[in-house]
């Protein structure tokens, strides 16, 4: 149970609440001790008046009486089994919530190349199935551990108290049933840790297929989509049925081994009272009430194990990516500094680190605050990367960034990145209404504020144009929308922000070229004092740029600004001549 370990600290956290928890179990336990004595005393009264040692009326009055006490105690056990309930099940609650903030606020942390290498499906499933395993084992595991471990605590001294030969016999199959216990365990374990990880690819399975629906009926891959699922559901089912098989030893040998202390109850218990050693027939019937009242502890024993093994095998998957520490993080002594936006690269070179491109070698250039530089380039000329590095979302493989003079890794992360205002070149919205999408750059903004920005981005008449305006709701990643409606709504949210940084990713590239120029002009009017770097394929982005550079392989190729670029031969005086004539005809 090392891995288990980990949810220690949450139990110490409701440590007050567990040992209420634990007192309520004891005393609930206790009280249905009560009543197989009084089921003995009864038939002792019985056994007084066939033989006249007892009168008619006192015999009544002492059976009502252990009637009354019995039943009282019944009710009294049902009454702390509820409480116990209250107690202990709400806190595996609480730490089925806390755990499940702690992974989603770690996921958070970790850098991109934490979620390149790892899929979407089996993070999912990490923080939902997962961390439900480990709940039944902090909550239905734990209570019913207490209950069986007070149960045996209490009655397996009570029983050799009352009767040592019947209950050395009566207790005789519990250490073969312990050997069979640990040995499926083991069994359960690996069993256990399969299954998970095959609902892990299930869950990205599906995930992909759902993202994915318009790809898969555009080329009419329904049956082989089909074909897929019915492998995986077989390969799942086989997966299931292999740990249900070992699962279902549980419960017969259990039975059979409660069965047989019943019969060595019974006979032992016969031959002791045929020869007078214990007195009554009544307790022969307390220790068959004993026996059945281990009968559920006992066979709980292998539920319990496999809750355990099951929440093992979770907790060891949810460690795993806890484990791993983010590549970038905030330095523990930050330099304090109010951005104003001045931007430097200094010799900077960058090699992905998962598939050993090389996408920026040995860029140096300068934005000062409030400037407005536009990179150009052919796609993968690294353009993106350029951008990807200033939100430090990777690190330099070589060379500086520095942000107002000081090092981009000696600055707080939280603070550089809620000055940058970022549109991606894949416009990512939330499944949920359009106000709130562009309220995601701000979050106590005003209705007027996001007509605004919304007006800025020359998207607001769309928006007006649908049936609830800015209360619709929009599909999951914003597929209701038209790319260039995306791409406008994110570059409102951006806008919104109103950030010291502006970083605009090729985020025009899906709307026309009317449109472009009108978001330009405004964005031009919104972003002026503030440094702003857009990405783009399109010569139109630089032309009241104050500095323009040009990006091939990783290098820059060219720098200036637009009349110096249009006075010399190269890629830029190319590309403004074919747009040219491109938009002409």
């Amino acid at each position: 149970m090392k891995e288990l370990r980990h949810v220690n600290k949450y139990f110490r956290k409701y440590w007050k609440k567990l040992f209420i928890g634990t007192l309520i179990t004891i005393i609930a336990r206790v009280f249905q001790l009560v009543m197989p004595s009084y089921v003995s005393n009864i038939i002792e009264v019985v056994e007084k008046y066939g033989q006249g040692l007892i009168a008619k009326g006192p015999a009544q009055q002492d059976l009502l009486l252990y009637i009354g006490i019995i039943f009282g105690a019944a009710l009294l056990s049902g009454l702390f089994t509820f409480l116990m309930r209250q107690t202990i099940i709400n806190v595996s609650r609480y730490i089925e919530f806390d755990l499940k903030n702690e992974v989603f606020d770690h996921y958070q942390k970790l850098d991109l190349n934490f979620y390149k290498s790892n899929r979407t499906g089996d993070l999912m499933n990490r923080i939902s199935e997962d961390v439900s395993q480990v709940r039944m084992y902090a909550g239905p595991a734990l209570m019913y551990g207490i209950q069986t471990v007070t149960l045996f605590v209490c009655l397996i001294p009570l029983m050799f108290i009352k009767a040592p030969t019947m209950a050395f016999y009566a207790l005789l199959p519990l250490p073969v049933l312990s050997v069979l216990i640990y040995w499926i365990s083991r069994v359960i374990h690996k069993r256990s840790t399969r299954v998970q990880a095959f609902l892990s690819n299930l869950s990205t399975f599906a995930q992909e297929s759902f993202s994915g629906i318009s790809v898969i009926k555009a080329y009419v891959m329904e049956s082989q989509t089909n074909a897929q699922a019915s492998d995986l559901a077989q390969e799942g089912r086989d997966k299931s049925m292999d740990l249900a098989k070992v699962n279902a030893w549980f419960f017969p040998m259990m039975i059979l081994l409660i069965g047989v202390s019943n019969i060595f109850v019974i006979y032992v218990g016969g031959m002791q009272y045929f020869r007078g050693e214990i007195s009554s027939l009544g307790t022969i019937l307390e220790f068959i009430i004993y026996v059945n009242m281990l009968t559920w502890p006992v066979a709980i024993v292998g539920w319990l194990t496999s809750i355990v093994q099951r929440a093992e095998a979770s907790q060891k998957r949810i460690n795993e990516f806890l484990k791993q520490k983010p590549e970038i993080e905030s330095p523990e002594q930050p330099e304090p500094l109010e951005i104003e936006g001045g931007v430097v690269f200094d010799q900077v070179s960058f090699v992905y680190p998962d598939t050993g491109i090389k996408a920026l070698d040995n860029v140096s250039f300068e934005v000062a605050p409030g400037e407005t530089l536009t990179i150009l380039g052919k796609t993968g000329s690294g353009k993106s990367t350029l951008l990807d590095l200033i939100a430090r979302l990777y690190d330099t493989s070589t060379g500086e960034i520095r942000i107002d003079g000081v090092p981009i890794t000696n600055l707080d992360l939280e603070a550089l990145r809620a000055a940058i205002g970022a549109v991606p070149q894949d416009a990512f919205l939330f499944s949920d209404t359009i106000e709130n999408n562009i309220r995601f750059g701000k979050e106590d903004a005003h209705f007027d504020e996001i007509q605004a920005v919304a007006r800025q981005a020359v998207v607001h008449d769309n928006i007006a144009g649908f049936a609830k305006e800015y209360q619709t709701v929009l599909g999951e990643r914003g597929i209701t929308l038209s790319g260039g409606q995306k791409q406008r709504i994110s570059i409102a949210r951006a806008l919104i922000k109103d950030p010291v940084i502006y970083l605009f990713d090729d985020c025009l590239s899906a709307v026309d070229t009317e449109t472009e120029e009108a978001i330009l002009g405004n964005l031009r009017q919104a972003s002026r004092n503030k440094t702003t770097i857009i990405v783009s394929h399109r010569v139109s982005s630089a032309l009241h740029a104050d500095k323009v550079i040009v990006l091939e392989n990783g290098r820059i190729i060219q720098r200036g600004n637009h009349e110096k670029l249009m006075a010399e031969d190269g890629y830029y005086k190319d590309l403004y001549i074919n747009q040219l004539s491109g938009k002409e005809s």
